[in-house]
């Protein structure tokens, strides 16, 4: 069987979506697979992110990362996504990215592919489900397989949400990962990966 390539692609302000790609990728690793970890370009204008303490130092630890580029995607038997909330919705960031794959998407380069996703905001109810849900109507385009984790495993029971990976980060926007979040995502990334390698069997 050969070997799965799997891409992690995340846009991250002030860290938490950045720690959350980082444990994907790790994770897509132990499962295996060849793995891209790759950040979307920043968007935002200075004064935005100097205004943020943490989105200034996120911003400048993070700025010399490899970016993501179409052939990431291209490249990849599966694909992470992640962004944090806006308003319910995926970030700009992300969402700019995605709809630079139009010459990809009409060659249909995205399609076939293993997709899931990842997100994260300041409250519980705060839009991750949405933000998932709306990321994955660019995958229904892409004609992607959405491989979300549903309740495949008794641990999403802990971390709640069928739909992707999510996680809390509280009112200052602080709260670290937990153990909830990481065994999570290492699940997430596993079942995408296996789902990967049937499919390109």
């Amino acid at each position: 069987m050969a070997q799965v390539k799997l891409s992690v692609i995340y846009y991250s302000s002030t860290g938490t979506l950045h720690a959350m790609a980082q444990r994907a990728a790790q994770a897509g690793e132990k499962a295996g697979a060849e793995v891209r970890l790759r950040q979307v370009a920043e968007l935002a204008p200075a004064e935005a992110i100097a205004s943020n303490a943490a989105w200034s130092q996120h911003f400048d630890a993070t700025k010399n990362e490899p970016k993501a580029t179409a052939d990431d995607v291209v490249w990849a038997d599966a694909v992470l996504f992640g962004s944090p909330t806006r308003y319910g919705n995926v970030a700009s960031q992300l969402k700019q990215f995605l709809d630079t794959l139009g010459p990809q998407w009409a060659q249909g380069q995205l399609a076939d592919k293993v997709y899931a996703g990842f997100t994260a905001s300041q409250t519980a109810h705060g839009g991750q489900e949405s933000t998932l849900l709306a990321l994955y109507n660019t995958i229904h385009h892409f004609g992607g397989i959405i491989a979300a984790p549903g309740y495949t495993d008794p641990l999403k029971f802990s971390d709640g949400n069928p739909y992707g990976v999510s996680h809390v980060t509280g009112a200052n926007n602080n709260a670290p990962l937990g153990d909830a979040e990481y065994a999570a995502l290492d699940h997430m990334t596993e079942r995408v990966v296996k789902v990967a390698g049937k499919l390109s069997a």
